[in-house]
């Protein structure tokens, strides 16, 4: 589990992007604005689809599933992993030129 906050200017999240195999992830936004949203990405790299999530929602990536975020202003989200946690550097990279 973890937390992150990102500062005034900031707007992109777990970039670059990956995907874990062996672990699901959970994204949880909050302190943010009534009129801040955050395009959360997911899906396949080359088949990627984007959540528009507000304040105090939560986002869940399946292990196939790349995971980012880019907001309309900074924000805060809380983070969790779940699955097998034995490889911790298991990051799949998803270079922005695969993307689609």
């Amino acid at each position: 589990m973890g937390y992150t906050s990102l500062a005034e200017g900031s707007v992109w999240n777990s970039y670059p992007t990956h995907t874990h195999t062996r672990r699901s992830e959970i994204y949880m936004y909050f302190d943010m604005p009534e009129d801040r949203i955050v395009s959360h990405f997911a899906g396949q790299p080359t088949a990627t689809r984007h959540i528009f999530v507000r304040n105090e929602q939560a986002v869940i990536s399946p292990p196939w599933s790349v995971h980012f975020g880019c907001g309309t202003g900074n924000y805060r989200f809380i983070w969790a992993m779940a699955g097998e946690n034995l490889t911790y550097d298991d990051m799949d990279p998803a270079p922005p030129s695969v993307l689609r």
